[in-house]
């Protein structure tokens, strides 16, 4: 029987329990952003997909991917999504 190397446990992908925390994760962000309820007047008027999330193996942490609808001010929404970082994550820690 070979043996696995540390190697191969990196190679594997995510685990169902990441994928499904992962999308629970991105219906919330997606709710969050449609009802438009910030504070930012820079969001509220924004039309922002949440494409995936990426959950730690752990499931401590998460990392959004999100993209403006028609790709237009990137560089204005990123820096938006990143001041309402905090809050964003307060919402997601209060529905989970």
């Amino acid at each position: 029987m070979p043996r696995r190397r540390s190697s191969d446990k990196d190679n594997r992908g995510h685990s169902q329990r990441q994928l499904r925390v992962g999308e629970e994760i991105r219906h919330l962000l997606a709710e969050l952003l449609e009802r438009g309820n910030m504070r930012d007047p820079e969001l509220r008027d924004a039309s922002i997909t949440v494409t995936s999330v990426d959950v730690s193996p752990d499931l401590r942490n998460a990392t959004a991917f999100i993209m403006p609808l028609g790709g237009q001010d990137k560089e204005r929404l990123l820096a938006a999504m990143k001041r309402a970082a905090p809050w964003f994550r307060a919402r997601v820690g209060e529905k989970a």
